[in-house]
């Protein structure tokens, strides 16, 4: 599984990198702290199958990047993507080394 850092992901926002981000959090855990990515639940990530770009990278993220990276996981395996990307350590690594305002929970 390949992975990319917070600071990866905010090098490629900074430079205006095409990628496609997506948040396998639930609508709550977005409603406490968010990095802008769109919300697909890691549970209904496979009726949103055709919202997942192939053309570019996606970077998909959770809180910690457990859940992530097991979307990922799965979606190599099922079904043939070589564009996902898991985002190492999460929405907490962000908080922690990218932007301090985004909550820790």
């Amino acid at each position: 599984m390949k992975e990319v850092t917070v600071q990866e992901l905010k090098r490629m926002r900074d430079e205006n990198e095409a990628h496609q981000l997506i948040d396998v959090r639930e609508q709550h855990e977005a409603d406490i702290a968010s990095i802008g990515g769109e919300l697909i639940p890691m549970g209904t990530i496979l009726a949103h199958i055709d919202q997942i770009a192939k053309d570019k990278p996606v970077i998909i993220h959770c809180r910690s990047g457990a859940r992530s990276a097991s979307v990922v996981n799965a979606l190599e395996t099922q079904h043939g993507f070589t564009n996902l990307y898991n985002l190492k350590g999460g929405i907490l690594a962000w908080g922690r080394e990218i932007d301090p305002s985004v909550p820790q929970y």
